[in-house]
């Protein structure tokens, strides 16, 4: 089984949270479309074995192509992949585009039509003020609007929203989720705010202009949203996602558990076990090397230690946990020995426990997961 992920890079403004490679110039848009057809039919043989588990189109603004730009990419999927009525598409959207060329009835249609279902709507708060913070494009009302119409079309439907936004009270983001809820939304991941280097929040931090990330308030507002969706009846089976019963991203719960994927289109990331590889981040070249037949890509050959920490980093935010049995299978004992060694002390202060051979975050934890996992990692020789 394969997953298949599509970087669509464009974007008709820049949040000033984001560090994703995009272009706000959308000129080349029906050059890029092309050349991503031409990368999946060059890279065809890559799963010519393995049926498509999932197929996700993110970005970038993937809701930014045309009907007839989507259509082309699904012809070209379809035709040379092998894709079945199990397989999950997902498509990443703006709310804004869903207003912008057409009504939002006929574009869900149009999306629905082409084989997608699922759908993730990029909402991040339910508020003007933090919406004009960040930069989104959306106004509150078009979320509004469309998260009543879409059930109509979808059942899969899932929403980003992001918590530990200056200025937002705990009470202002226990409101973010309580009108996500009231839309019966069967999915919600919740993101804490960050400050990657080169964007415009990072500069408006540094300047004064914007008050700096309080972390004590994003572990309150992380805390608020556990315990509102667990009563709600989500499950939280991996750190920032939350879903109802069979509405579990098979996509992400694939990438968490190490199975092969293949990334199309500037920046995307594949990985198929043993190798992981990357394409450039830069449009025009992209375009570029496509045209010429050439697969615009750097690889890297995992050693022993880049896949256990990679297992680390992964399954430690998912709700099964580390398999301490696969962990001595898959890199032997001495690996199993020293996870637990470098879990002793979190596993004394009760940040992780041992559940049925499985070493799991606590609640206490979940917040200090990344943190944790680091600690664990393997950084000596052995390979």
């Amino acid at each position: 089984m394969y997953s298949l992920y599509i970087h669509i890079p464009f974007c008709r403004r820049a949040c000033h949270y984001c560090d994703f490679h995009f272009s706000t110039t959308l000129k080349r848009k029906g050059e890029m479309v092309n050349a991503l057809c031409k990368e999946l039919i060059l890279r065809k043989n890559e799963a010519i074995n393995s049926e498509l588990q999932t197929v996700y189109l993110g970005g970038g603004t993937p809701s930014i192509l045309s009907y007839q730009e989507l259509q082309q990419l699904f012809h070209t999927i379809f035709t040379h992949y092998k894709v079945s009525p199990s397989t999950e598409i997902t498509l990443e959207a703006n709310p804004d585009d869903f207003f912008r060329d057409s009504s939002p009835q006929q574009m869900l249609e149009q999306l629905r039509s082409l084989g997608i279902n699922r759908l993730s709507l990029g909402v991040q708060s339910f508020f003007e003020e933090d919406l004009q913070l960040m930069n989104r494009v959306h106004s509150v009302a078009q979320v509004e609007t469309l998260l009543q119409i879409t059930p109509q079309y979808f059942d899969n439907i899932t929403i980003d929203l992001i918590y530990g936004i200056p200025r937002m009270s705990k009470e202002r983001w226990q409101e973010n989720i309580n009108k996500a809820l009231s839309f019966d939304i069967p999915h919600i991941s919740a993101y804490a705010l960050t400050v990657e280097e080169k964007t415009a929040l990072h500069k408006f931090i540094a300047t004064g202009k914007i008050p700096p990330i309080n972390d004590e308030q994003a572990y309150i507002h992380f805390q608020i949203l556990i315990d509102t969706l667990e009563k709600e009846g989500f499950i939280q089976y991996e750190f920032s996602n939350f879903g109802k019963e069979g509405y579990f991203s098979k996509n992400n719960t694939a990438y968490w558990f190490g199975k092969p994927y293949m990334g199309i289109g500037p920046s995307a990331h594949s990985f198929n076990g043993k190798e992981r590889s990357w394409n450039i981040a830069h449009n025009i070249k992209y375009i570029q090397q496509i045209q010429q037949g050439i697969l615009p890509q750097e690889k890297e050959e995992l050693t022993l230690n880049n896949r256990y920490n990679e297992l680390i980093i992964t399954r430690i935010r998912t709700m099964v946990g580390i398999d301490l049995e696969e962990v001595r299978i898959v890199f032997g004992d001495d690996y199993r020995q020293y996870l637990l060694q470098q879990a002793r002390k979190y596993l004394a202060d009760e940040l992780l426990t041992i559940e049925e051979n499985h070493l799991k975050v606590t609640h206490k934890g979940k917040f200090l997961s990344d943190g944790i996992a680091s600690d664990l990692f393997r950084v000596d020789d052995l390979i």
